[in-house]
């Protein structure tokens, strides 16, 4: 026995933890608690070897912890009730959301994993209202979980009217905390499995030199490995009292588009993104001993392109046994947003959260330098064409898609860059801003095609061609006026004509759309007073030019 006891010291010391099982109310948990009394807040505390393996005391812990962990532990979240289900929803937004694709060499997409994103949008007390768009990374679990449990941490009566700017970023930072701890806690069962198996397993020990039982082992190390690993970044935009506090942690992107009065959209992108470009993050990591040369060289930290994240508990407790973060001082890679905060006085237009599969996929497509100015003239044009803030958002997540598509489709400069994207999510959130008249705007989801108009200004001789859009109804009923017909196998009903809406921007706004008008004054103008003149087979030029619409709708219904 005394053998055997020095045999397994060096194995205690290694590991440094101990494991103990504690009663709960509703069921038996099984954490490890630190040996140097450090925070319990996580399953596992690692000593300066960073490991994150313990001895579980073998048969003892084997006997006194039912078996079949994973299962049980899938049944007791299954059964969990949402901790937003009584929140009420922000009818002042919508959501988009385009699950991620890999393009083959014919141009058809397959997805390649589940969907990872996550998001919120709910309405408070007082006058608040909480956004977020969550980027999940091997695995969807920690975006879920944040998207559920931080409304609960801000809007459950913790936020009011009476709190200073002070008081609001103090709610925030500890919110993100307390969700991310308690995210850890989730996996503690999983944690702890897993370092039980780590400490069955000899060391040093290629797999197929290893007995039937260890790679059974192995295997089911894996399988924990993939349960208790990921994470997310995170944006979340708070509005109170008139002011709107975006707090980001990773690579997510927030932009406020404000509308002015002479038609110039001004777009801010609010922060910036936590990566090896951004130099005061290197200055935050080169004071922690870290090589911000090599950082930037690297580009990505441990997999992923975030300096800031939640979860991921391999950079958060096993960061010296990453050789690029092995010189730390303290935890490197953090949860801690970054909060800014921006007055809503007088603002007239929209704020844009975006997931970061949403920004590679726009500057993919044309570039990092207009990837901002593009987004926003997207969404700007759709909703001038569609009637409901969750079309206008899906419609221009759909538009980024597309365009992503057929860049990776032409074959030109950028399409090596296209030939895949990541999940795309966009919550956009309107601030006092004019949506035009539903009975103006598409309403049976049907295709938009162009027509080219031209007009007359009276400030100028020139002639200046202004998009129209002809919306031809799929299928259903098509409303003209007070007359209603039903449409002839995507035909037009005689007697009616497709519902018309006007995409037009100003050409000198710092954003702008593909349809766009130039000059001052009305875009529809009065025709000068003299007849046009025939041409040589009596003739005169026609006022709108149905050219290219002909080419598309013609193109869809060759067979009709």
């Amino acid at each position: 026995m005394a053998v055997e006891a020095q045999q397994m010291a060096p194995r205690r010391q290694r590991h440094r933890s101990v494991c103990c099982v504690i009663r709960s109310r509703r069921k038996w948990k099984r954490r490890l608690r630190p040996a140097d009394g450090g925070t319990a807040a996580c399953a596992v505390s690692y000593g300066a070897g960073g490991s994150g393996s313990a001895d579980c005391g073998g048969a003892a812990l084997r006997s006194a912890v039912p078996l079949k962990m994973a299962q049980r532990r899938s049944l007791m979240h299954s059964q969990q009730q949402s901790w937003t289900d009584d929140l009420p929803l922000c009818h002042l937004s919508g959501v988009g959301a385009v699950a991620n694709s890999v393009y083959g060499p014919d141009g058809k997409s397959t997805q390649a994993h589940p969907n990872e994103d996550g998001h919120f949008r709910f309405r408070g007390e007082d006058g608040c209202y909480l956004y977020g768009v969550f980027n999940g990374f091997e695995g969807s679990a920690v975006a879920n979980f944040v998207s559920q449990r931080l409304p609960a941490e801000l809007l459950l009566g913790q936020l009011n009217a009476s709190h200073s700017d002070a008081d609001v970023r103090r709610l925030l930072l500890q919110a993100f905390d307390v969700v991310e701890k308690s995210y850890f806690e989730t996996i503690d069962d999983a944690l702890a499995e897993k370092a039980n198996l780590q400490s069955q397993l000899p060391e040093g020990v290629p797999m197929h030199q290893l007995s039937p039982q260890n790679q059974k082992l192995l295997e089911k190390l894996d399988m924990l490995k993939q349960e208790v690993s990921g994470g997310a970044t995170a944006v979340v935009a708070l509005i109170l009292n008139h002011k709107l506090y975006v707090a980001n942690v990773g690579t997510n992107r927030a932009l406020l588009c404000r509308s002015s009065s002479d038609g110039q959209n001004q777009v801010m992108e609010i922060g910036r993104a936590h990566t090896t470009d951004n130099e005061d993050e290197l200055l935050r990591l080169s004071q922690l001993g870290l090589d911000s040369s090599r950082l930037r060289q690297a580009g990505l930290v441990a997999g992923q392109s975030s300096t800031r994240r939640i979860g991921d508990y391999r950079v958060k407790f096993n960061y010296t046994d990453i050789e690029l973060l092995s010189t730390a001082k303290s935890k490197p890679i953090i949860a801690e947003p970054e909060i800014h905060v921006q007055s809503l006085e007088g603002v007239n237009g929209f704020l844009l959260l975006m997931s970061e599969g949403l920004i590679k996929a726009l500057e993919a497509a044309h570039g990092p330098e207009q990837a901002n100015q593009e987004i926003v003239a997207i969404v700007a044009a759709e909703l001038a064409q569609q009637n409901s803030l969750e079309q206008a958002a899906q419609c221009a997540v759909e538009r980024v898609r597309r365009l992503h598509h057929d860049a990776f489709a032409s074959g030109r400069q950028r399409g090596p860059h296209c030939s895949r994207h990541e999940d795309m999510t966009l919550v956009v959130r309107t601030l006092s801003y004019a949506l035009p008249d539903s009975a103006l705007t598409p309403t049976q989801g049907g295709r938009i095609y162009p027509v080219s108009v031209p007009y007359s200004n009276s400030q100028s001789t020139s002639k200046t061609s202004v998009t129209l859009s002809l919306v031809m109804p799929s299928q259903g009923t098509l409303t003209n006026g007070t007359n209603t017909a039903s449409t002839l196998d995507g035909g037009t009903p005689t007697g009616q004509s497709p519902t018309a809406t006007l995409q037009s921007t100003n050409t000198n706004t710092h954003t702008q759309s593909s349809s766009s008008s130039s000059g001052d004054g009305s875009l529809f103008r009065q025709r000068g007073r003299q007849a046009a003149q025939p041409d040589e087979t009596g003739r005169v030029p026609p006022y709108v030019d149905f050219t290219q619409f002909y080419k598309l709708w013609g193109g869809e219904h060759c067979e009709s």
